[in-house]
């Protein structure tokens, strides 16, 4: 039997009329971009429900079979989670229960967070599906390649994505690049809605006084108010791969302490803060900066809930990815006003204040690197204000994310 929290209980007569009922598909709800965006939906629309054409209430179906990061709180926040795991070993025991789930939910909508996976779904769904079905591609492309390397899974990729074409009404992504990546360009011609929706979050949560947050920031870290700080956020364990003759992981944090290095070497003044969770990764690297000396000007914040506060405090942001959906904390940063040293992987689709973001070739040395990130940190700064201006009134805000998303749940009960 398929484990599930306590939710709620709603008739067909009143989400006919007036709640557009969603269920979710994530693998678990673990800290990223798309679940983080999902934390913000679900408040918005708890929140804002008076004030929309229609009531969204969110289901979640969690195919990990475990729960991570935010389960707490998007129970909170009134999702109903259920946990039914998805493993080539027992595909028909997970069939059975999302029937199960489809039958009993009365859903409007069926939003699938993972990629070519989603058709597979869909397929387990037939018969019970509701009519409107959401593909939605968030992780750059080489993350599936990079997955997909024995054959079922190859398989299983390649058989997803067909059944995608066949069963979703829309396939979405994070960026216009990331759907072209996954070669989603061609369903247009087989009556399926394609493009981008960008997640969102609350912009407002990025004001405040620049010059005092870094100095609060300072004081909290034990360094001079004096010190020009890099921001690095992101994972510090992924997989690693050979990329332009080196190894590097997805947020590529290595590559982050190569640059600080350099930059420090220059100029002692400047200082790295690195957030994200990974400890084995974190203690490797903290024995790594001891070994150069650096571990008073190199911290390691782990895991953290006030990236608001750290972005304003900051005076770069580094995010040196080898590839993004989209890349969503450079986005976040320019609504602190934080410039941004990225690699040109990262979509153009990320800019929304310009001359706020620069981009360089990970083919480029660290040291090259830490040139153009002193050259930033001892640039002007600008407007904080602004910049949160810009973004609020940007695809990115939750308002406008969410927005986005309820005209494709229910074109008909919305303007």
């Amino acid at each position: 039997m398929v484990r599930f929290d306590s939710g709620y209980e709603a008739t067909a007569a009143v989400a006919a009329k007036s709640e557009v009922r969603v269920l979710h598909v994530f693998s678990v709800l673990s800290v990223g971009g798309a679940e983080t965006w999902l934390m913000a939906l679900l408040k918005y629309f708890r929140e804002a429900g008076g004030r929309l054409p229609a009531k969204v209430k969110c289901d979640v179906l969690l195919t990990g079979g475990a729960p991570a990061f935010f389960d707490e709180e998007a129970k909170t926040l009134g999702a109903r989670l259920f946990y039914v795991p998805f493993s080539r070993r027992h595909p028909f025991k997970f069939m059975r229960e999302f029937r199960r789930i489809l039958a009993a939910g009365n859903y409007d909508v069926i939003h699938d967070h993972q990629d070519y996976m989603a058709g597979l779904h869909l397929l387990m769904g037939l018969g019970l599906l509701p009519a409107n079905r959401i593909a939605h591609v968030h992780n750059p492309f080489y993350q599936r390649t990079n997955n997909a390397q024995d054959l079922i899974r190859r398989l299983a990729g390649t058989t997803g994505k067909r059944l995608i074409g066949q069963l979703a009404t829309h396939v979405m992504g994070t960026s216009r690049q990331i759907v072209s990546e996954y070669g989603f360009d061609g369903f247009n011609s087989r009556g399926v809605a394609v493009g981008a929706v960008n997640c969102g979050f609350d912009v407002t949560k990025y004001q405040g006084d620049r010059e005092a947050m870094h100095a609060d920031l300072c004081r909290e870290l034990g360094w001079s108010p004096e010190s020009k700080t890099i921001l690095f956020v992101g994972r510090l364990e992924a997989d690693e791969v050979f990329h332009l003759g080196r190894v590097m992981t997805h947020k590529n944090p290595a590559f982050a302490l190569e640059v600080a290095k350099e930059c420090i070497s220059s100029d002692s003044d400047v200082r790295l803060v690195m957030v994200g969770a990974g400890e084995a990764k974190r203690r490797e690297f903290e024995a790594l900066v001891n070994e150069w000396g650096l571990a008073r000007k190199i911290q390691f914040l782990g895991l953290r809930s006030d990236v608001p506060r750290l972005m304003l405090g900051a005076n770069i942001l580094l995010f040196p990815s080898l590839a993004e959906g989209l890349g969503m904390v450079v986005v976040e940063a320019q609504a602190a006003g934080l410039p941004v040293l990225a690699s040109d992987t990262t979509p153009r689709e990320c800019i929304v204040v310009p001359g706020l973001v620069d981009f360089m070739s990970l083919a480029e040395t660290p040291g090259h690197w830490a040139a153009k990130a002193l050259s930033l940190l001892n640039s002007d700064p600008t407007n904080p204000d602004t910049c949160n201006a810009t973004v609020r009134d940007s695809s990115f805000s939750i308002e406008r994310s969410a927005a986005k998303l309820l005209s494709i749940y229910r074109p008909d009960k919305t303007t």
